[in-house]
């Protein structure tokens, strides 16, 4: 026979989990149906991010060049967030941290480059 009094402080904390789980998800449905705010009107209703209704289909497909500067936008900033460490540790890291960071630095700028000449910086 197995003691089952080892699982006791899972059991408590499996009940603690589930019972602040309901009352993050639950608490504010109530507190929404209380206060009126699941009622819906005109005003609820109505375009609140650019302020006029939109144009076209909201599915509509979106130009590629939206989605490439996307992409632009996180290739260069994930560059940043690599040069903030690498500045840090560069007296540990010597001549061998630099090397790299300097190749690193320069397929970046190839990859620039070839996004500005083909134009994918440029927007219309």
């Amino acid at each position: 026979m197995t003691d089952l009094s080892q699982y006791l402080p899972i059991l408590i904390f499996l009940v603690i989990a589930v019972g602040l789980s309901s009352v993050i998800v639950f608490l504010p449905m109530s507190v929404a149906r209380l206060t009126g705010a699941a009622k819906p009107n005109a005003d609820k209703l109505s375009e609140y991010e650019c302020g006029f209704p939109a144009f076209e289909d909201p599915r509509s497909q979106f130009d590629v060049r939206f989605y490439l500067v996307a992409i632009l936008f996180i290739v260069f900033d994930l560059e940043a967030a690599f040069l903030f460490p690498w500045a840090v540790s560069l007296k540990m890291t010597g001549w061998a941290g630099w090397t790299t960071m300097m190749v690193f630095l320069g397929e970046l700028a190839i990859g620039l480059a070839y996004a500005w000449k083909k134009g994918a910086l440029d927007w219309e």
